[in-house]
């Protein structure tokens, strides 16, 4: 019975889904979601066999989209291709304004290969509807899903089944299809098979279900504001298939919507008025004068300078009181004693420069040549102080004699 659904809304809905082309011709709707695949395996024909080895069918090809004369696309077709071995989609949702007006989109594939193009033109009539735009209007974000995979037919025609079950609308279209990255969304961590998220707006004919404003009651806006999914009866419908944010629902009554109508300015052709030719200024123009601006920024800032100066250098060099006048406004008893003191400083320094230094305890032999065991030099018994730091063995020997030890066990000099 779900099958049955599925396919009797898929022959309602009014959404175009169409294979590439050379100069093929399509008819959308204004207010209706177009779709537009770019299929690899209709442009691998396109380019002439490779004569290096290689898996011709593997190649990948990447594909670039623009309006014919200009380098973008216009504002309402988004292009998507996720990796270069798989197809490229067209979309969009055109509006009232480009009714009438043939639309004409440049398709060029690109064999990463082989480096080989390959051109084709895609014109877009846009049509007008009778219903458009639908009066009540509705915004999912479902979580578990990117656009591209949102954007196959059969993925959408589950969603609108499931919309449709919900609402009970006599007419019910897709109108748009938002990836998440376009609305400030983060990209999503590469692990537990994160999804970028989409936003899909539908439009019907009739008033919105209970279910579907079961969100606006207090008790979910609460839940909501916590971080808290709220208590939504008619989720287990969606919830096999399609993850949906329930505090990010957007209902929209367009009937209650006060439009603003702002007096733009006419942006005009985009072409300077024609006031003939140019003509530059004579070669007679009157010489201009810099000595006054000379003097403003050169030499009245250096006479400023100079006066400083010299106001600085008679402070610092002609108005120094001198010694003499610092010892006669100093005591008596303050004088002497820093004579005092500077007296015995320079006693103790030259006491210091005179003053020989002794021959370290720890460098003195302690056996001798002979082998004999020698006394350790008590500084009581040997005058140390005239001893030089270092000295060399042979004058150690002539300075000092070494006791010799008598059979009574007594040390003798």
């Amino acid at each position: 019975m779900d099958t049955v659904v599925v396919v009797v809304w898929l022959s309602i809905v009014v959404t175009i889904l169409s294979r590439s082309h050379a100069d093929r011709n399509v008819y959308p709707s204004a207010g209706v979601l177009f779709v537009h695949v770019l299929e690899r395996e209709h442009f691998k024909g396109e380019f002439p066999p490779y004569p290096k080895p290689g898996d011709s069918s593997n190649d990948p090809i990447t594909f670039n989209t623009n309006l014919m004369g200009y380098p973008d696309r216009p504002g309402w077709l988004r292009y998507i291709q996720r990796t270069s071995h798989s197809d490229g989609v067209l979309y969009g949702s055109p509006t009232a304004e480009h009714v009438g007006k043939a639309t004409i989109i440049e398709i060029t594939a690109y064999n990463r290969r082989t480096f080989e193009t390959a051109r084709h033109n895609l014109v877009i009539n846009i049509m007008s509807t009778e219903d458009y735009p639908l009066p009540y209007q509705a915004e999912f974000f479902i979580k578990n899903m990117n656009v591209e995979e949102m954007l196959a037919s059969e993925v959408l025609g589950d969603f609108l089944g499931a919309v449709k079950n919900v609402w009970q609308p006599e007419r019910l279209n897709a109108i748009n299809i938002t990836s998440a990255l376009d609305r400030g969304g983060r990209v999503p961590l590469p692990i537990n098979n994160l999804k970028e998220g989409v936003y899909v707006m539908v439009g019907a004919d009739v008033q919105f279900s209970s279910c579907l404003r079961e969100v606006e009651n207090p008790h979910n806006q609460l839940r909501c504001s916590q971080e808290m999914e709220p208590v939504i009866s008619c989720d287990k419908k969606f919830r096999a298939q399609f993850d949906i944010d329930w505090c990010k629902i957007n209902l929209v009554d367009i009937t209650k919507v006060v439009m603003i109508h702002s007096n733009r300015p006419d942006p005009g052709t985009g072409v300077l008025p024609d006031i003939g030719e140019y003509n530059p200024p004579s070669e007679s123009l009157k010489s201009r004068d810099f000595f006054a601006d000379f003097l403003i920024t050169l030499a009245v800032p250096s006479a400023v300078a100079m006066v400083l100066f010299t106001i600085l250098g008679y402070s610092m060099c002609c108005r120094r009181e001198g010694v003499d006048k610092r010892n006669m406004q100093t005591p008596d008893i303050q004088l002497v004693h820093h004579s005092s003191i500077q007296k015995s400083t320079k006693e103790l320094r030259s006491m210091s420069k005179n003053r020989e230094i002794s021959w370290p305890l720890s460098t003195l032999p302690v056996f001798s040549q002979s082998g004999e065991v020698v006394p350790p030099i008590h500084p009581d018994n040997y005058e140390t102080t005239s001893m030089p730091l270092m000295q060399t063995q042979t004058n150690l020997q002539n300075e000092i004699q070494i006791p010799q030890q008598q059979p009574s066990g007594k040390w003798y000099s």
